[in-house]
């Protein structure tokens, strides 16, 4: 049975890979008609795979294959003493002029700036997550601590519009 399900995951996969390059809309009809597979067949494996990230939906229906790049290779760059450029990506070895190298890295900048606002927006949003939670918790511990007042108490706070010592205006948080 795993096997099966194997095999009509794999058959599936391959459609909607199939498809996508004809520039086929992929719906789960297509591929219905396409395999002979039953709908709830398709459906199943439609969501196996959106599950694993083989494939993506790119709308409520519309499937397309998730792009499969090759693991990232060694890199690395070293400016020799005469001014030349070695640019080594896993066996791969460019050497370049000084000119070459600063027209290389003006083609980069892009990317360079791309990958910066990435790693700045990854970190806003972890601070944000983080403000978040505390400023929750700090509502928590205020509500705590107002359900403690002693009503024989609520004096001390003083009338809403009050002069502090210093001279200015404050109001009492209601």
């Amino acid at each position: 049975m795993a096997d099966a399900r194997k095999s009509t995951t794999a058959l599936v996969l391959e459609a909607v890979q199939d498809l996508h390059a004809q520039e086929q809309i992929v719906t789960r009809e297509t591929l219905a008609e396409l395999t002979g597979l039953k709908l709830s067949v398709i459906d199943d494996r439609l969501g196996t795979l959106a599950d694993d990230g083989a494939i993506l939906r790119v709308q409520r229906g519309v499937y397309v294959p998730a792009p499969r790049h090759p693991p990232a290779r060694p890199m690395s760059k070293t400016v020799m003493p005469d001014g030349m450029v070695k640019i080594e990506i896993g066996d791969e070895v460019l050497t370049l002029t000084p000119r070459e190298d600063r027209a290389l890295a003006n083609l980069m900048a892009g990317a360079a700036a791309q990958a910066a606002a990435i790693e700045t927006g990854r970190n806003a949003a972890i601070l944000a997550a983080e403000l978040s939670e505390e400023v929750k918790r700090l509502r928590r511990q205020v509500s705590s601590l107002e359900a403690k007042i002693d009503p024989d108490q609520a004096q001390l706070f003083g009338p809403i519009g009050r002069v502090a010592a210093n001279g200015a205006a404050f109001q009492q948080a209601g």
